[in-house]
């Protein structure tokens, strides 16, 4: 399971710096204006084969007038409280600030595992500035430079020790889940996802046996009815829901990654008067980058008013916005009036055998090395690419390696030519894929 890493700290101290050199893009707007970051950002990162979810927050104001800072607060203490582990940024430049403190205090009473991190350490002379910060009584302190990356290699040896695997003897891992698809119902507040559970868990015809699942909060029911059975994944609202009074956005989408860890299929939730906003947008990329099926499910259809092309003109708009994801099941639905509810089910079940879907060696280069001898890679600098051989690696999730002569010159359009005729031929609809060219 991949874990959660939220950056914390005053504003305008490096955080968005920070959060861009870790997910590898800039995602995050870098401003010196303090104040800058109010939304949230969420990307993934890996490190050593560690891959994690990185969560860059706005700036810690404490006793602020600023409607906008009292809501960032908000959001911090929201972070800190669903996070695994804290980055909390200072700048060293400037030294200690009231605030530092505030922060330092609110992390040492969570008890949760956070890392100290001066920032703007660009040169050499200016490595001493870190000592100051020892007096705030954190133990592990990293002095880095988000902006030319100095000292984060350490920190993230250090961030990812703790994500060390629990030995197989730990009961997190002896927990008896039947072999069925695990199926999650995420999206933004609002959307019908409790409707749509209490629907599915409500119906008299229905088996439900929750089961402990391997972290936190997460609860396992099993859904038999319809000649359906799967496990339903909830874990929205079930810790500390009485204390989640500030921001239920931010709070919808930290339950939302933790339910997506733990399911094969993803059912994301869009409110059909809302349209697909970008928030749906984040969580449709967070099901991607954690490599899970998808079906998108547009509720409240019942209550748009319809024209000739509706149906046609939204599921284009949502696909544009999805792309180069153009297979995703799209479902319109509502839960209310429950209509295309079992449609909705039966489309989850196929994504998660289409995701689990293997294809022997021999059937796989029978179809694509003709394909690829009809169609081959252009040639680069005079070179010109030769595809020997295809095979499915042992992933959870469809992924190939093609063996061939010049790896480095094969680019992403014709990456994803492949990719899309072995969806097209092999039925991998909302599955994620990966394809991977290796030296011959």
């Amino acid at each position: 399971m991949s874990k959660i890493v939220a950056i914390v700290g005053r504003p305008n101290v490096g955080k968005s710096t920070l959060f861009n050199r870790l997910v590898g893009q800039r995602e995050a707007i870098v401003d010196p204006t303090s104040g800058v970051t109010r939304d949230r950002h969420y990307g993934m990162s890996d490190w050593n084969g560690h891959q994690f979810s990185v969560i860059d927050t706005g700036g810690y104001v404490d006793n602020s007038d600023d409607i906008y800072e009292s809501e960032i607060k908000k959001q911090v203490n929201l972070a800190i409280d669903e996070a695994d582990v804290i980055l909390f940024v200072v700048d060293a430049r400037e030294g200690i600030t009231i605030m530092d403190e505030d922060v330092a205090n609110i992390l040492r009473r969570s008890g949760k595992k956070a890392f100290l991190v001066p920032n703007k350490i660009d040169s050499v002379k200016q490595v001493n500035m870190v000592h100051e910060f020892y007096s705030l009584g954190m133990e592990e302190i990293f002095g880095i430079s988000a902006v030319n990356g100095s000292g984060t290699g350490e920190l993230l040896d250090a961030v990812t020790a703790t994500f060390a695997p629990l030995d197989e003897s730990s009961p997190e891992y002896n927990i008896d889940l039947p072999d069925l698809p695990k199926i999650s119902i995420v999206g933004r507040p609002n959307a019908g996802k409790s409707s749509l559970i209490n629907f599915l868990l409500g119906n008299e015809r229905t088996i439900v046996t929750p089961l402990p699942g391997t972290t936190r909060d997460s609860i396992h029911s099993i859904y038999n009815s319809f000649g359906l059975n799967f496990l339903l994944v909830d874990t929205a609202g079930i810790r500390k829901k009485g204390k989640v009074k500030e921001d239920i956005e931010f709070y919808s989408v930290m339950r939302a990654i933790r339910s997506i860890e733990h399911s094969d299929v993803c059912l994301l939730m869009v409110d059909a008067e809302r349209g697909f906003e970008a928030q749906d947008l984040n969580i449709f990329h967070i099901i991607d980058r954690n490599h899970k099926g998808v079906v998108i499910l547009v509720n409240k259809w019942d209550l748009v008013e319809k024209q000739t092309n509706t149906h046609k003109q939204f599921e284009e708009l949502i696909r544009e916005q999805t792309a180069p994801f153009r297979d995703v099941p799209i479902v319109f639905t509502s839960v209310t009036e429950k209509q295309r509810i079992l449609k909705a089910m039966e489309t989850a079940v196929t994504v998660y055998k289409n995701r689990m879907r293997q294809i022997p060696t021999r059937e796989l280069n029978d179809f694509i090395l003709p394909l690829i001898e009809q169609t081959p890679p252009p040639a680069v600098k005079g070179k010109y690419v030769r595809i020997k051989f295809a095979t499915q690696l042992p992933t959870a999730f469809p992924s190939f390696v093609f063996f061939c002569n010049h790896p480095q010159y094969l680019k992403d359009p014709y990456r994803r030519f492949i990719e899309n005729k072995l969806r097209e031929h092999f039925e991998f609809t909302g599955a994620p894929m990966e394809i991977f060219f290796r030296q011959k």
